[in-house]
């Protein structure tokens, strides 16, 4: 992965980290549900931003390189695997 790729998904991470921390606050707290279930689509959406920006590299370096190298099977049904995951 590139360096400003990594920054930006460590960025992401991070601001996940704290909205989550702050969350469990929330829930210790006892603050209103539909507050809790707000902070948790947040950040579950910057995690779904992250694995697309970690998919994103992957498929630009990793599975180019393999078909490039006439090696791309391998790395397509990794990429299929993922997706399937992804969509459920």
């Amino acid at each position: 992965m590139i360096e400003e790729d990594k920054k930006q998904v460590l960025n992401l991470l991070k601001t996940a980290r704290g909205q989550l921390d702050g969350i469990i606050r929330m829930v210790e707290e006892d603050r209103y549900c539909i507050d809790i279930s707000k902070q948790l689509l947040a950040v579950q959406a910057l995690l779904k931003k992250s694995n697309l920006q970690v998919l994103r590299q992957h498929i630009y370096r990793c599975v180019r390189n393999a078909l490039i190298n006439g090696e791309g099977e391998e790395k397509i049904e990794e990429i299929i695997m993922i997706l399937d995951k992804y969509m459920k």
